[in-house]
C-alpha cells in the first residue's frame, strides 16, 4: 500500500484520469473530492461491500432456479 502525506488543497493522481483532491479535514474526517472518468465506478468500501454481497445472493438464486427448471418435466413443446 502507497501511504501518502496530502494537506488541504493538495491532489494525488492516479493513473492518467483520476484525481483524488483533500477538499477538507475536520477533527477525524477527511473530505475528498474524486475526479474520474464517468465509465469509472467510484463506491465508498462499505457500499461496495454490500453490492458484491448481493451480487453474489442473486447468483445464487439464479442457480437454485436454473437448477429447479432442469428438474421440472414441462413435457414436450407443442402438446
Amino acid at each position: 500500500m502507497l501511504v501518502l502525506t496530502r494537506k488541504v488543497d493538495e491532489s494525488i493522481t492516479i493513473g492518467h484520469f483520476i484525481t483524488v483532491s483533500i477538499l477538507e479535514v475536520k477533527g477525524n474526517q477527511v473530505k475528498l473530492g474524486i475526479k474520474a472518468p464517468n465509465d469509472v465506478t467510484i463506491n465508498r468500501t462499505e457500499i461496495y461491500e454490500k453490492i458484491m454481497k448481493e451480487n453474489i445472493r442473486a447468483s445464487e438464486v439464479q442457480v437454485d432456479l436454473d437448477n429447479f427448471l432442469n428438474s421440472v418435466d414441462i413435457g414436450e413443446k407443442g402438446k
